[in-house]
């Protein structure tokens, strides 16, 4: 071809390409680089702001990583967050502003179970597609009521089968139960008593903790009176720990089993003296430092934790559901395609609801019939060991 030679036909050629290559590839073939906006509603302040903070920390590195990757043909996720309070009002607020902002893919929430059963509704109404981060089963059940809705955190029945596991293994015949006072408090009772039938465990006593309380010694005090052989926590990492501090000073000297939903930070801090030898059902994410990588998930999985500490300085357990979450809406918005520019959010709902990867908390499988995605083959048993978590084995 021959070479343009005038300075006006130079200048007019650069102007093109400077406008043309930015949405085209070569051939002619028109490229999307709107960004990928996701929103998130957190815990930021409030009875749940350690957890929600983590969150954010994650959604943002795991952000970053996406967008120097390159893995996303050119375009680049935005993050949209917003504080719910550790409030379900308003948490419902934030989800109504989400999904009337047309630039939204979809949204993220964090772990309050009571925000997000009570974003159902507007969440379907809306056609948002939208991954929380409680682990409530009524935030995906049923299904058919819940198609916009999808979940990551451990499951309570996973969770109660594996605690029932480590306790027969342990010979335990009875125990005592702390449980949150909420709906996935009440499930994982439910799910608990019926594992322990199989197995012929008896729940000696039980007492709930409610988000906001600040001392559990009085629960711990009518738990440790019952002499169970050992203690099931099944709480939030606040509560957790303030747990494990008050049954050390009610002088009960049983063992100690926390379900998922207590994960909280990989260094116990004030809380390692009285946790220690406490055993956790959780990811392998936690102590990955631990884990031979093996497979490219496992090498995955030991990558994130490493810049994680090295960006924040420690790491949370939680940590892998938001990053997770931010993965599996990146890669379902390339996968769905679409009129360039715009947002297809029935497209990807639909892309979403046969997401499969071997994600950084596990295995993550979604169907038609099962919106929560975390496979029972992601939780391992962890214990506390000079002040911080440990495989067990």
């Amino acid at each position: 071809m021959t070479p343009f030679r005038s300075a006006t036909a130079t200048a007019l050629v650069s102007t093109l390409l400077a406008t043309t290559l930015a949405g085209c590839q070569f051939g002619g073939e028109e490229q999307d680089t709107s960004p990928i906006v996701i929103a998130a509603d957190l815990e930021l302040s409030g009875a749940a702001a350690g957890v929600g903070e983590a969150y954010r920390q994650a959604l943002e590195l795991k952000r970053d990583q996406l967008n120097a990757s390159g893995a996303l043909n050119g375009r680049t996720v935005e993050l949209l967050l917003k504080d719910n309070r550790s409030d379900a009002s308003e948490s419902l607020r934030n989800i109504v502003d989400f999904s009337n902002d047309k630039r939204v893919t979809a949204i993220v929430m964090g772990g309050c179970n009571e925000c997000a059963v009570g974003a159902v509704r507007t969440v379907n109404e809306n056609r948002i597609p939208t991954i929380a981060l409680a682990a409530a089963g009524a935030v995906v059940n049923p299904v058919a009521e819940r198609r916009y809705m999808f979940k990551l955190a451990p499951n309570a029945a996973d969770n109660a089968a594996a605690l029932t596991v480590e306790l027969r293994r342990r010979n335990i015949d009875t125990v005592g139960l702390l449980r949150s006072d909420d709906a996935y408090g009440q499930e994982g009772a439910t799910a608990l008593r019926r594992e322990f039938g199989k197995v012929g465990i008896q729940v000696l006593a039980e007492a709930s903790a409610r988000g906001t309380d600040t001392e559990l010694d009085g629960q711990a005090g009518r738990l440790a009176s019952a002499d169970p052989d050992a203690l099931v926590i099944w709480t939030p990492p606040e509560q957790a720990m303030l747990a494990s501090s008050a049954v050390k000073r009610a002088n009960y000297t049983g063992a100690l089993f926390l379900d998922a939903s207590a994960a909280g930070d990989l260094f116990l801090g004030s809380a390692a003296r009285s946790a220690e030898r406490a055993t956790l059902v959780f990811t392998q994410t936690m102590v990955i430092d631990d884990v031979i990588a093996t497979t490219p998930a496992k090498a995955a999985r030991r990558q994130w934790f490493q810049d994680y500490t090295a960006r924040y300085g420690g790491y949370h357990g939680s940590a892998s559901f938001a990053a997770d979450a931010i993965q599996l809406i990146a890669d379902a918005e390339l996968r769905a395609g679409g009129p360039i520019g715009e947002v297809d959010r029935d497209r990807l709902r639909d892309v979403l609801e046969t997401s499969q990867m071997d994600g950084l908390s596990g295995p993550i499988r979604m169907t038609p019939d099962n919106h929560s995605g975390l496979m029972p083959q992601a939780l391992t048993t962890l214990i506390a060991r000079n002040g911080r978590w440990r495989l067990a084995s």
